[in-house]
């Protein structure tokens, strides 16, 4: 369509009739043809541009996966000594149903202070 408008054969208004579209997006595309037409040309600057992107998101993927790592580490290493150092009765008190998460991940969280069941819902058991 944006080749039918350069073209200058047929007015905006008969290409935008003939494929059902607004005569204003044949010009706004028309206006980002014309803007971005170099980089046909012009693909080392498109593709450095993508690597450039793809480096980026490659080091923020790294540094989030170090990240998770690190918390995972800590989570389970403070899981490990509120294991050892609680009894599950401590535990267990440790439980809130007000927090914004739900009382299976608690109780796992928690090493197992509680079973849910589909009887009685989530109950805490020792």
């Amino acid at each position: 369509m944006v080749l039918e408008v350069l073209e200058g054969e047929k007015t905006i208004n008969e290409i935008a009739s003939q494929y059902e579209v607004l005569p204003a997006s044949l010009k706004q595309w028309k206006k980002q043809f014309l803007d971005n037409m170099s980089l046909a040309f012009d693909k080392s600057t498109v593709v450095k541009e993508y690597k450039d992107k793809i480096e980026v998101l490659q080091k923020d993927k790294d540094y989030m996966a170090k990240k998770v790592g690190e918390l995972t580490l800590e989570r389970d290493f403070a899981v490990g000594k509120l294991v050892s150092l609680a009894s599950s009765k401590e535990r267990k008190s440790m439980i809130d149903p007000k927090l914004n998460m739900s009382l299976n991940k608690q109780c796992r969280l928690l090493e197992g202070v509680c079973i849910p069941t589909q009887e009685h819902g989530n109950e805490l058991v020792t």
